[in-house]
């Protein structure tokens, strides 16, 4: 039964809502903007309204794995162990689809999910951190790494025990990895900016 509950977890991770959305709307989110199927990228082509759609979908598919997990697995010693390998599995599929040949979004949102499963209060803390980083430098990948670095750390202090808190900072490097080619953008000065330009 542990098996089930991951291989589904992951295969609704990786469902493409922001392309699904996006095309629905007449567009291919992968050909325009940075060409990620994530809200921020559906949020720039598209509008407000679908980014935060898709911001709801991508939350939503790394919860709601780790909820059905929880009411539906046997007590045990193991249960809670499943039930947080249930939400990387989760991320890893928003990450690498299936249905896209593996090419999938940078997680955040789906870690967002998840990472609320474990501590509402730590994400209200984190969100705080993503609001203030991306209006202080005007770049959202520098709020989603701060806010995803973080998150292991608030997760902690509000007595997140030690298999959480790993597989939330396993989520952490995991949205690290997949922001590498905007860290390196960052560095080289050449990321999008949600700031207007005088």
């Amino acid at each position: 039964m542990n098996s089930i509950f991951l291989a589904a977890s992951y295969l609704i991770g990786a469902i493409p809502f922001g392309l699904l959305i996006s095309k629905a709307a007449g567009v291919d989110v992968r050909r325009e903007g940075s060409r990620n199927i994530g809200a921020t990228n559906v949020s720039r082509v598209l509008g407000k309204k679908l980014g935060f759609l898709t911001l709801i979908c991508d939350v939503a598919k790394g919860y709601l794995p780790m909820l059905l997990a929880g009411l539906y697995l046997p007590e045990g010693e193991t249960r809670r162990q499943i039930v947080s390998l249930c939400g990387v599995m989760a991320v890893v599929g928003h990450m690498f689809p299936v249905y896209l040949l593996f090419k999938g979004g940078k997680g955040v949102a789906t870690g967002l999910g998840v990472f609320l499963f474990f501590s509402p209060p730590a994400i209200a803390v984190s969100l705080a951190i993503f609001i203030a980083a991306v209006a202080g430098t005007g770049f959202v990948s520098v709020g989603s790494l701060l806010a995803s670095a973080l998150a292991p750390v608030w997760i902690w202090l509000f007595g997140g025990d030690g298999t959480t808190v790993l597989a939330a900072a396993g989520i952490a490097v995991l949205i690290w990895i997949k922001h590498r080619e905007n860290i390196g953008r960052l560095f080289r000065g050449e990321e999008k900016t949600w700031k207007k330009k005088d």
